[in-house]
């Protein structure tokens, strides 16, 4: 199951930059959905990765039940956001009345960013300074950083007319999504390692039964008896 969460980010991955490279340049990888020939690879993407997160929790539930259960958790809320936002698309940049569908979009969307990055941190948070882990730590914090920022610039912010976020806040979108698909990997590949690695039980091996003293010779009784 964990190798099915490597394959899922490797589709989104594979989705989301075609539509990158082969469509016309959108502000925001979710506006891609609005062009001709931009629906089914942005929606491919957006599966992928909500298959992703539940292959992933998947394979936690089966590994370590009881000690990753609020991954677990975000995990299946950050997929659930990311079907939801497969399902209802964004709104086309510059309208002023928002419709549901765009509304349903944009907040599921907040939800896939904030809670891939916890979910990081929450599985890393209790584990050995392993390089693997290591990683998944500085990946989830790279990550809400990157959120953190990238909300600042958003047109919708208050800060983006002072910063220019206008200029590159699709940029940061970019990265933080390619910050969490790479998280998503890390996590699995380290769950998959921290398996590997626990010693499998050693058996003790049965003492040797004792020599059975066999026969007593004549010579012998006669000895004790004496």
């Amino acid at each position: 199951m964990i190798w099915g969460a490597v394959a899922g980010a490797l589709v989104a991955v594979l989705s989301l930059g075609y539509a990158q490279l082969a469509l016309p340049e959108q502000p925001l990888l979710s506006d891609y959905a609005l062009v001709s020939g931009g629906l089914v690879p942005v929606v491919t993407g957006m599966l992928g990765l909500a298959a992703t997160c539940v292959f992933l929790a998947y394979g936690l539930a089966v590994r370590e039940p009881a000690r990753t259960a609020a991954t677990r958790v975000l995990l299946l809320a950050g997929a659930a956001g990311l079907m939801l936002s497969a399902v209802f698309p964004t709104d086309p940049a510059g309208v002023a009345v928002k419709s549901l569908a765009g509304e349903i979009h944009r907040w599921s969307a907040a939800v896939v960013f904030t809670t891939l990055p916890v979910a990081g941190w929450m599985l890393a948070r209790a584990r050995g300074a392993l390089p693997r882990w290591n990683a998944v730590r500085a990946v989830a914090v790279t990550s809400a950083i990157t959120l953190v920022v990238y909300l600042a610039t958003h047109p919708a912010s208050f800060l983006s007319p002072l910063i220019n976020g206008g200029a590159y806040y699709g940029v940061l979108e970019r990265a933080l999504v390619v910050a969490e698909i790479v998280l998503l990997v890390l996590m699995a590949v380290a769950a998959l390692r921290e398996h590997r690695d626990v010693p499998t039980a050693v058996i003790p091996s049965q003492p040797p039964a004792p020599e059975s003293p066999g026969p007593v010779s004549p010579e012998r009784t006669e000895h004790l008896a004496a």
